[in-house]
């Protein structure tokens, strides 16, 4: 019998690839996602057409708030838990309130709607290293504090509070992975790799808060894609798991590395830090390497190309 599985956020960036790879494994997928417009909706609409009419997909294109959890969840074995409102930089001030409301409290609505099915689907719920903060020297492993910076962060980590207390409580089934960074094509045109390659590209001046020398562990989609397969398959009931690449590198080193790659020398702009956002981050993957079998696949240099591949390929479009 075909598995079946929801996907909320199925238009997004991660939520697309997952799509179509749980498709070509053969499952069901119910895909939904509400084209909140924190950045240019037509991006999402490219990505639903990239899944296109496959005949084991049906879209709803609803909010969460909507709560039409019955009809999402019908004989649903899977849930993957993807639909966010993501950012560290635009999470103070008023926007704060609809960060709560799409991270904490459409989480809670969908764990509350699980409790009600006689036998719940296994939930994949997509966390962030945010929950951390900035990381100290040394890898950052599951147990280490949660010590958030940014009002985005703080929702993070408060989703995964109400996750553990669904799991002690009700015993449902939630597997929480925390994304390091994840980056590849599709990738947000907010986020940092798109805004530099189109930069460096046009030839305009990259502009680079803090001094560059802050390091990052970066997570190529595919590699993020296949952690949700494998605690789909062999997490347990409140795991948490740090999904991270294969190594960490400096910002100014990257930037090297796509001037190679564009062949073009990227002309820095230094701006003060953005509050909220980690100096540190990188991943100690070890109990994902133990326990589901996970292994970044996916070099940064090899990462970085295929993400510049598609961003050349727009831009001659």
């Amino acid at each position: 019998m075909t598995r079946k599985a929801l996907i909320t956020g199925c238009a997004g960036f991660i939520g697309s690839h997952l799509t179509q790879r749980l498709l070509r494994e053969g499952l069901h997928v119910i895909g939904v996602d509400g084209f909140l417009d924190n950045y240019d909706v037509a991006l999402k609409l490219r990505n639903l057409s990239l899944i296109g009419n496959h005949p084991l997909f049906i879209f709803h294109s609803s909010m969460l708030s909507e709560r039409r959890w019955e009809q999402w969840l019908e004989e649903v074995d899977l849930v993957f838990h993807l639909a966010a409102l993501p950012g560290v930089r635009t999470s103070w001030g008023k926007a704060f309130s609809d960060y709560v409301i799409h991270n904490l409290i459409a989480t809670q609505s969908l764990l509350d709607a699980c409790t009600q099915i006689k036998r719940s689907p296994k939930i994949i719920v997509s966390s962030s290293s945010s929950v951390y903060g900035t990381m100290k020297e040394g890898l950052t492993g599951e147990q280490s504090p949660k010590h958030p910076i940014s009002p985005y962060g703080v929702t993070k980590a408060a989703m995964e509070d109400i996750c553990r207390v669904y799991v002690e409580t009700f015993h449902l089934p939630v597997v929480i992975l925390r994304y390091f960074t994840v980056y590849g094509p599709r990738q947000r045109p907010d986020m940092a790799f798109q805004q530099f390659f189109r930069q460096i590209h046009r030839g305009e001046s990259v502009t680079l808060y803090g001094d560059g020398q802050q390091s990052r562990d970066f997570t190529y989609v595919s590699d993020a894609t296949e952690a949700n397969l494998l605690a789909a398959k062999y997490g347990e009931p409140g795991d948490v798991f740090n999904i991270g690449g294969e190594r960490e590198i400096k910002l100014l080193e990257v930037l090297e590395l796509m001037g190679e790659l564009t062949a073009h020398t990227p002309k820095l702009v230094h701006a003060p830090p953005v509050p909220g956002d980690s100096r540190r981050t990188c991943a100690d993957i070890s109990l994902a390497r133990s326990k589901l079998g996970y292994q970044p696949q996916v070099k940064l240099e090899e990462g970085l190309r295929l993400q510049w591949e598609e961003i050349r390929a727009q831009l001659k479009a």
